[in-house]
Parts: C-alpha cells; structure tokens; sequence
C-alpha cells in the first residue's frame, strides 16, 4: 500500500514536470497501428514513479521485517540474504539506466531511435555477468537448471553462459510488451503477485519485500498509465521491469516457475522472432514476404483484430495470473 501511495502520488509531480521540460514520446507509425500517432507527444520516463516506490519501500520493509523478526545480524545467512535483495534492486536500477540512456536519447532527437541494439546488447551482458557474479557471491552455487519435476546435472561455467542470452531475451521481451497503455505494468502487476506467493512459500521473505513492494508500485503507476495514457513507462521503465522479474526468478533457483511467470513477455518477443523469419523465409522464396500475424509484438495483431486495449491488457494480465498459478501449484509439488 506504501508503494501504491507513493507510486501514484510521485504522478501528481512527475506527469507535469516531464510536460514541462517536454519529454515526449516520439510515434512512429510503423511500430504500431496507426492510430497510435495520437499518443504523440505523451510523456515518457514515468517508470521513474515504480521505481523510485519500489526501492524505498522494499528497502524500508526489509528493515521493519528485520527488526519485528528479531534477526541476528551476525548471522551470515541474514547478511547474504540482504544482499541478494540488494543485488536485485542494482541490478533492476542499472537496467533502468539503460532504459533511460535510450529515452533521453530519443526526446533529445526528437526520433523513436535510441541506443542501436548492439549497444543495448553489449550494456545488458556487462550488468548480467555482474548479476551472476552477486548471485554465485551471494549464496546460490548451484549450476544446475531447476525444471521442478527434474533438476539437470551441475552445468559450471556453462550455467552462466547460457544464462546471459536468456537474462538478454527476457528483459527484452518485458520491453517489448510495452506497447499499449497499461499493459506492461498490469502484466508485470500480476508476475510480481505470483512471485510473492512463491517467496512465501520458499522463505525468501526478504526477497518478497522486493515483490510486494513492485506490485504495489506498478499498481500506483497504472493510475496514470491506463488507456487513455497520461505518462508511458519508457525503456527507463520497462528495462527495470525486464531485470526485476528475470532478477527474481534467477534468485528463486526455479527456473520453470521463472519461464510460466514470464511466459506472456516469452510469447511477445516470440511472435516478433516468428514473424520476421517467416517474411525473411517467405521472401527469399516466394519473392515477397508474407506475414502470420497482422502485426507484432502479438499485442497489435489483436489490436488490428478490434480488440480494445482494455479487452488486451485484461486478458494478457489473466492470461499471466493463470501460467502463474500452475507455477505455484508445480512449485508446492515438487
């Protein structure tokens, strides 16, 4: 409830401040359906609100659970588990910085052209192999994949190697669905809900200060963010989403649990992969590119299909809640 307050009443500043120094969404057409050029000029970088709400808040509420549960702060087990939390908040604030780098870019060249991918690439691998490293640092050794029913032999170095592509693909995935108003944050609402639960239910109450305080935040956020808009995410925004719930899941060490949560952003990025080998596929044989969807990332093949962005956000966030739920249900199980 803190970080609802503070997410939604940090709008009350933050949505006039950014119209002043005109910070505004650049559109372009061919990332959307065209109607989305209304939205010209929107204000941008208002993940500044979650995100200020959230490392406020699941900072102030590890100290509260700290002293009601009466920990012993000699106890390596109570520091390691402070600095896996940590570890998550840096890691969502450094991917955050990307996302931000790429907004001011943007509104400085009035163009939806920020940072070229391979330096988003090369920024995002840098703060993965820094995520790890804390990770192995601070109390998960294992180097084996967790699929619940079935966990794999220890992978060593290979473990991380392939978790970078996968940290890279899930954060950008998490980027990408933030293509309507209010869907990313009603879907990243949900993630965080289940992962709650599921932080409960393995004892990583200091990591639930981190869920429940994003939950909260993202709830405050859509208060400015729902249809119509009156302030987008940005890359600021949804890069530090991408990074808390990939973070999260990593921390957890059950990395099936991890997919389902994420399944919705895996299957936005997913169509974009899909659709753009088929045109490729299609072109090279047939001479000219054919398409499977209207338009992707997914979101705008419904949009196209006259779906409201109402209809869109509702689903994909019930859509999100429901692979959860199998996750938890695995999760008590196995």
């Amino acid at each position: 409830m803190l970080s609802f307050g503070i997410s939604a009443l940090s709008g009350k500043w933050l949505v006039p401040f950014l119209h002043k120094i005109k910070f505004g969404q650049p559109i372009k057409v061919k990332d959307g359906p065209e109607w989305h050029a209304k939205k010209q000029g929107t204000p941008t970088m208002g993940g500044f609100m979650f995100i200020l709400s959230t490392v406020i808040t699941a900072l102030g509420g590890y100290w509260v659970y700290r002293i009601q549960a009466g920990l012993d702060t000699t106890s390596g087990d109570t520091g390691n588990a402070f600095l896996r939390l940590v570890s998550v908040i840096v890691f969502s604030l450094l991917f955050g910085l990307i996302g931000f780098i790429d907004d001011y870019t943007k509104v400085v060249r009035k163009d939806n052209d920020g940072l070229s991918a391979m330096q988003k690439i090369l920024l995002q691998t840098l703060f993965s192999v820094g995520f790890l490293f804390a990770l192995y640092k601070f109390g998960d050794g294992s180097t084996s994949i967790n699929l619940g029913f079935w966990e794999t032999p220890q992978l060593g170095i290979f473990y991380y190697i392939i978790l970078i592509p996968v940290i890279i693909y899930l954060t950008n995935a998490v980027n990408l669905t933030d293509g309507i108003d209010g869907l990313c944050g009603s879907v990243t609402f949900a993630a965080m809900l289940v992962f709650t639960v599921c932080c409960s239910i393995l004892k990583e109450n200091e990591l639930s200060c981190f869920t429940m305080a994003l939950a909260g935040g993202c709830l405050g956020f859509l208060v400015w963010n729902l249809n119509p808009a009156k302030c987008f995410m940005g890359d600021t925004g949804s890069m530090f989403l991408g990074a808390a719930v990939t973070g999260v899941g990593l921390m957890l060490h059950n990395h099936l649990l991890m997919v389902l949560v994420s399944l919705v952003y895996i299957i936005e990025a997913l169509s974009v992969v899909i659709q753009v080998s088929y045109f490729k596929y299609t072109k090279k044989k047939y001479g000219e590119g054919r398409r499977i969807f209207k338009m992707t990332p997914i979101h705008h093949h419904f949009e196209l299909s006259k779906w409201s962005e109402y209809k869109i956000v509702i689903s994909f966030s019930m859509a999100g809640i429901f692979f959860g739920i199998i996750g938890i249900v695995l999760l008590l199980a196995f």
